[in-house]
């Protein structure tokens, strides 16, 4: 059986578990060591809160259910997935993470949650880079083609 540090290691390994979980920890303890209990919350990220959670677990309900595979990137689908949101942009679960973050800096106005959210642009971006090279590998053209139709992140935006 696993020590309760190797058991808190895996969890801190799942994204979602640090978008979620950790880092809205993380930013309202920042925020009231800065701010003691004048702690500001501006109601305007609320939706985004919201709408980034959703996104991304149901995305991913829907990817796992058209596609197969596991949670994450570990467990690569069997069928590619280019219907549904996926028609609109080939990463709407990241889309997902980075409306959240986007969400937590501004219902807290926080300065560590726009890092937070700058840092997790470019570490997306680069994971993204690589789930693209694993997914050309195995879906070959039917990926490539995909690729050339549907934009990486936002719709319209190159």
């Amino acid at each position: 059986m696993p020590s309760p540090w190797h058991r808190a290691v895996r969890w801190l390994g799942r994204t979602p578990n640090r978008t979620f979980a950790l880092y809205p920890a993380c930013v309202v303890l920042f925020e009231l060591a800065l701010k003691g209990s004048h702690i500001v919350v501006d109601p305007w990220g609320l939706p985004l809160l919201a709408w980034g959670y959703l996104q991304y677990r149901l995305v991913g309900r829907y990817r796992t259910a058209i596609g197969g595979g596991g949670p994450g990137p570990d467990i690569p689908p069997q069928r590619l997935v280019t219907s549904g949101p996926y028609r609109y942009t080939r990463n709407p679960m990241y889309l997902g993470h980075l409306i959240f973050m986007a969400g937590l800096a501004l219902t807290f106005r926080s300065w560590l949650g726009v890092a937070l959210l700058l840092f997790h642009v470019a570490w997306f971006h680069c994971r993204v880079l690589g789930d693209e090279a694993r997914l050309k590998t195995i879906f070959g053209s039917e990926y490539a083609d995909y690729a050339r139709r549907v934009k990486r992140w936002v719709p319209g935006v190159a």
